[in-house]
């Protein structure tokens, strides 16, 4: 099976995908995430304003498969969450990499993106 990675993205490991996006770091869950967990029915999200640390957890995803931890591929400040996953959190299985984003980092250091996967590397991790 091929899945979706696109070339404008990193990846941690744990299968969160980050993208440089007008200043901040975009972050959601990788395609192939979503496929293994099945059929998403809740994201629990930090609020906007709040600080999240690199590696750490910021938050929740339900399916129903599994409950798994989300965590942050870079520090900063969330500068936005996107409230469509409270009513429609099958957004993360129809679009993972668009509309089912998860939030908006302001980053303490852009260059931490630098040291997540990159696609190709991502690539080779889920073959």
């Amino acid at each position: 099976m091929s899945f979706e990675i696109p070339d404008d993205c990193r990846f941690l490991d744990s299968h969160e995908w980050a993208r440089r996006e007008n200043g901040y770091v975009r972050v959601g869950v990788s395609d192939f995430a979503q496929d293994e967990l099945g059929d998403v029915v809740f994201v629990e999200l930090p609020a906007e304003g709040g600080a999240v640390t690199s590696e750490d957890d910021f938050g929740v995803i339900e399916s129903i498969k599994a409950v798994s931890d989300l965590y942050a591929p870079v520090s900063g400040t969330v500068v936005a969450v996107n409230d469509d996953l409270v009513d429609a959190p099958e957004l993360v299985n129809e679009d993972p990499y668009g509309d089912g984003w998860m939030l908006e980092i302001d980053p303490e250091e852009e260059s931490e993106l630098d040291d997540l996967l990159s696609p190709e590397a991502y690539d080779n991790q889920i073959a």
